[in-house]
This record gives structure tokens, sequence and C-alpha cells, in this order.
């Protein structure tokens, strides 16, 4: 059971709360915090001291004073007024994903909100009721403000909700479970739309997926070196002591372990070449640079999930403090920093699509196929890699080099974070996609080494493969195939069946660093 506001939220718990698999609540002690909080800001009202978002106007009209009989309709006017986003609906796991990120920042009773709101949110979460919130309209800097308004319009009556698998109007869902909307007090919707849950919810998502995005390259890489018959040398322990960086000692001992007794890399050991293309060559150095990026990056979203970020801060009824904890900029340069990291496992992957159709590894016919000419081969699919690897090109741009000044210039400079962070989705689904492209071919290739065995990871990977995709001895509509791969990157199965058999084997796949850069 996870304590929201008491316990330290990581990564993993996000995912397996948004998937229904860590079950959660506000114990007495968060209780306790909670409602000294919502008391504290009562307090406030009451003795008429002038607190900002409480009986204040906010960002520029932060000097208008609000009579005590209207903080109530303040709170209530900050959500509609603010409801500004435009574009698709973010994914249902990513908007799950910013209320229970939301709900642990409440929890944690400094921001004055009330018990009757905070589980009101903790139904919604325990039932799927899941609202609509735009993807656009979010500068990141005072708080993800547009897409947490909408996240929040639900509580007041008002937006859509993702509700038994449809989109519905709140007040009909609120008709159907007996529910009344809840009227918000001072200081409640302030709390609510200030913070970088919008932000942070999709980083989250981003750390979790591209971990497992990284583990699938190895695999695909490791089975394109055996399909061009590429040297294992460059892995050895003792390079890699010599320039210890973690992330590439990492990718080093995975691939040593991938290719493990492998006939294929035994079957040319006096072949003469004396060195591969860098894109399997320097695997460890490029997916290692990647994996140190997702490091330092999973460290920077483990301090912001459990940070306090709404504005102003109620320490007491006497002192609160208001600051900048909203501002988007220390999960905005990380995400900008991942996005490039995710984009270098998808170039270096088209790479070696690229060099397993060149026909010059013997026994390894070009583009992949025997009869070429009146077929194309495996031509075309790597079309398509490189014009994602183009596209993640150009969104590597960061999103946090720039700042537009907005509200009247009190906030003159933003973060832009939540696009950072959106753009580091977008790269990490293209990025799936040319691994999958990858393991298309690199599984055709891994064919024409037939008979010979690779290591027993790497033999069941590839059978794997072939249990939902059959060899090519004629051109195809190959986008089923790319869907297919596509699947078992994406649900994970292709990492999850390596690791498997690693265990069952015992065969140490991810050495002494296999705690460091896990998901946790």
């Amino acid at each position: 059971m996870f304590n929201l506001g008491i316990d330290t939220i990581s990564i993993q718990n996000v995912i397996d709360i948004c998937d229904g698999k860590l079950p959660f609540q506000l114990n007495n002690e968060a209780r306790a915090k909670v409602v000294k909080s919502s008391e504290n800001v009562s307090q406030i009202v009451e003795s008429g001291d002038v607190v900002y978002g409480v009986n204040t106007g906010f960002g520029p009209l932060c000097n208008t004073i609000i009579s005590k009989e209207n903080t109530a309709k303040l709170q209530d006017n900050i959500l509609r007024s603010h409801s500004v986003g435009v574009g698709d609906a973010i994914d249902l796991k990513i908007a799950k994903a910013m209320m229970i990120l939301k709900a642990h920042n409440l929890s944690v009773g400094f921001s004055g909100i009330r018990e009757a709101t905070l589980d009101r949110i903790i139904f919604f979460i325990q039932n799927d009721i899941i609202p609509e919130v735009p993807e656009q309209g979010s500068v990141g800097a005072s708080g993800d403000l547009a897409p947490l308004a909408h996240l929040f319009l639900p509580l007041i009556g008002l937006g859509k909700v993702h509700y038994k698998g449809e989109w519905r109007e709140t007040p009909d869902v609120y008709s159907e479970l007996g529910l009344d909307p809840i009227n918000l007090k001072a200081k409640e919707g302030l709390a609510l739309i200030n913070g970088t849950q919008f932000i942070a919810a999709h980083a989250v998502w981003g750390v979790y997926n591209l971990h497992h995005c990284l583990n699938a390259a190895d695999i695909i890489g490791a089975m394109s070196l055996e399909g061009v018959l590429g040297s294992d040398s460059p892995f050895d322990e003792r390079l890699h002591e010599v320039r210890p960086f973690d992330g590439s000692r990492l990718v080093a001992h995975r691939l040593r372990a991938l290719l493990q007794n492998s006939e294929m890399v035994a079957s040319h050991e006096n072949c003469g070449r004396v060195q591969d293309p860098y894109s399997i060559r320097c695997m460890p150095q490029v997916h290692g640079s990647s994996r140190n990026a997702w490091l330092h990056v999973k460290q920077m979203v483990d301090i912001e999930i459990n940070s306090v970020t709404d504005n102003p801060i109620i320490l007491s009824a006497e002192e609160s403090i208001s600051g900048g904890n909203f501002h988007g900029q220390p999960l905005a340069m990380p995400c900008d920093y991942l996005t490039l990291a995710a984009h270098e496992v998808g170039n270096i992957s088209d790479r070696r699509s690229y060099l397993l159709l060149n026909g010059e590894h013997p026994g390894l016919p070009k583009l992949l196929m025997t009869d070429i000419g009146l077929n194309s081969g495996f031509m075309i699919p790597q079309y398509t890699s490189a014009a994602l690897v183009s596209e993640n090109k150009a969104l590597c741009f960061p999103a946090s080099a720039d700042s537009v000044p907005t509200s009247l210039g009190q906030e003159d400079h933003v973060s832009m974070g939540s696009i950072s962070s959106r753009k580091l989705n977008q790269v990490i689904d293209n990025v799936e996609k040319i691994l999958a492209v990858e393991l298309v071919s690199a599984a055709q290739a891994f064919d024409f080494r037939k008979p010979m065995k690779s290591g027993p990871i790497l033999d069941t990977c590839h059978e794997l493969v072939r249990d939902h995709i059959d060899h090519a001895d004629e051109d195809r509509v190959f986008a089923n195939d790319i869907r297919k791969a596509l699947d078992l990157i994406q649900s994970h199965i292709i990492s999850h069946k390596a690791d498997e058999i690693a265990n069952k084997l015992n065969i140490d796949l991810n050495g002494s660093y296999d705690e460091q850069f896990r998901v946790s």
C-alpha cells in the first residue's frame, strides 16, 4: 500500500498506480497534515492578512485584494478562466499520472487543499475517471496552468471525462454516480493549477518507456551484429575500464552476455577483418551515452515528483512563502537532453539497418533477399527508418531554449517544459518504430546465419520474432511486419523475454549496474 504524501513516490510507483497494480491511500497521518493546512488557510482568510492567491488576484493581478466573501468564487473562476487548452487530448495514462502526481503533491500538507477535494481526486484515480486534457496551451512556468485547469474542471462539474471506455460530459457521470460537484474554497483552485504535473507526468512515462527502449536496442543491435558477423572484441571489459562511463560499461556487459557462447561470433575469429563500422563497434559508447543521460534525467524526475511545486506554500496560519517552485525549468532542460539521447538510439539503429542491406557481408544477400530485381527486398523499410530519424532531428531543437513573456510581463521568463516533455515522448515513439524496422531486418539477416547458433538469449529472441513474423522470401506488405515488431518492443515482450532467459540460465545480463539503471 502506497501512502500519498508520506512515502517517497518513484517512477515505477506512478506506473503501477496507473496500471492498477499498486493500491494507495491517504492515511491518517497525511490527512492530519492536509486538514491542518486547510485550517491555516481558513485562518488567513478570517484574519484579513493579504496572502497571494488566497485573497488576491493572480499573476499581474496579485495586488488586487479580494474580499472574504469572494475568495471561494475566485477559486472557481481560476479553473474556468485558465481552461484554454487546444489540440488533441493527451494520452489517458499521462492524464492519470498527472492526477496521481498532483494528489501526492497536495497530500504533503503545504497547499491548503481541503480533505474533501483531495478525496474526490483520489476517487477519480481509483475509479478510472480520467479528465480530458488538451495537449497544447502550457508554457511551463507558473505551473502547467491550462492543462491542470482542464484536469480539474470536472471537480466543479465541468469538462469531459473518460469513463467506462468512452468520453462523457462530467454532469452525466456525476448524475450516474450520485455525486455533486465540489465547491472550492480559498486557495484550492490555485493549488490545483499551480505545479509541474503535466511536464512531470510526460517525463515519468518518457523515462519509463525509454528504459525499455534502451534494453531492446541492445538486443536488436546484437542481432544485427550477428547478421553482419561482427566482432565482440570492442565489448571487452578491459577496454571500458580505461574509459569508465557507467552507461558504456553496462552496455558492453550486456552485449557480452547476449553474445556469450555464440557460434556465429566464433565462426569468424580469424577472418582478417580488423574493425566493424561504428554502428556495430561503438554500441557501448552510443547506447551507453543515452543511458547516462537517462540516469541523470531519472534522478531529476525522482526529485520533482516528490516536491511541492505550487505557490504559495502555506507553512502556518501566520507564515506563507510565495516563490517560483512552479517553474518548469528543472525538468524542461533534462527533457530536452533526454530527447536528444533517445534520438541517438534511433539514429544509430537506422545506420545498422542500412548496413544490413549493402550485400558486402559474406553469406548475406544484398537487400536481405536472394531474388532481387523482381523483389525490392528490405530496401524500402529502411526508407521509413530514415524518415523517422529525420523527423526526430527536427524535434531535437531544445524547447527550453525559448521563452516568450506572458501574464503582462509578470511571467517574463518561462520554461516551455510542456513542449520539451511532449517532444520527448514523440521522439521515443519514433525510436521504437525505427528499432522495429531494424528488428525485422536483423531477424531476416539472422536467418541466413543458420544453422549456426547465437547465444541462448539472442536465439530465443529470434525465435520470438519468428513466432510473430515469418521469414520473407519475396516482397510483401512489410508495414504489417513492422507493426508486429513494434508491438514486441512497445509491450516490452522482447526485453522481458531476454530477462527471462538470462534468469533461467543464470546469465548475468546487467552486471553490477542492474540496480543503478533500473526504473524504481
